[in-house]
């Protein structure tokens, strides 16, 4: 409450003034806003319409474990020059040049172990099972101390992969790297590669 400034002579009290009333609020509102059904306010036209369509950008289907994909597609896959696995041209160069160590090392260093790709691993195990069937019996024995343990056990992964698919004379010349293999490798090594998670 306001009191008047002037007082009177006689002490009377100052009138009392009422209160300025607060001029009312108004609330603005955006030209191209629309009501959001979700929030119950107001939000720019423009903000939803970016919000409902985000969504749209995401491919759920590659999400989907279920997905299909066609097998025709995955036969017809080309082997590129840059997968892994060992060169089966310059396997036949030290095969030619009788650099059989060189072969072997090599051979089983740019092992795909860590692929998926069963083309791949075929490619690789057809130029392994070569250079193996290249040895002389009288070479074996030295070429498998060459190793060491992780190149024993790799060695004996592709021996065991070549009993499965025998070709002609592969047995028996496995046989004889399997004896040398097993002589440096003991029994720990065949436990390694049949409990093993990666495959040749």
């Amino acid at each position: 409450m306001l009191r008047s400034a002037s007082g009177g002579g006689g002490g009377g009290a100052g009138r009392s003034l009422p209160a300025p009333e607060p001029e009312p609020v108004q609330s603005r509102v955006e030209p191209n806003s629309e009501w959001s059904q979700l929030s119950g306010r107001r939000v720019p036209a423009m903000a939803r319409k970016t919000v409902s369509s985000r969504f749209r950008r995401v491919d759920i289907d590659e999400f989907d474990e279920n997905k299909f994909v066609d097998e025709q597609e995955e036969e017809e896959e080309v082997v590129a020059p840059c997968e892994p696995g060992p060169d089966p041209r310059g396997m036949d160069g030290l095969l030619r040049q009788g650099d059989m160590l060189r072969a072997l090392h090599a051979a089983l260093r740019n092992s795909p172990i860590n692929t998926k790709n069963q083309a791949v691993k075929e490619r690789a195990q057809g130029v392994v099972l070569k250079v193996l069937t290249n040895f002389k019996s009288s070479e074996i024995e030295q070429a498998v101390q060459s190793l060491d343990r992780n190149g024993t056990d790799l060695l004996m992964k592709y021996i065991y992969k070549g009993f499965e698919k025998p070709t002609e004379n592969s047995s028996a010349v496995l046989l004889q790297w399997h004896e040398k293999a097993l002589a440096v490798g003991g029994l720990g090594s065949i436990i390694r590669i049949l409990t093993a998670r990666k495959t040749v």
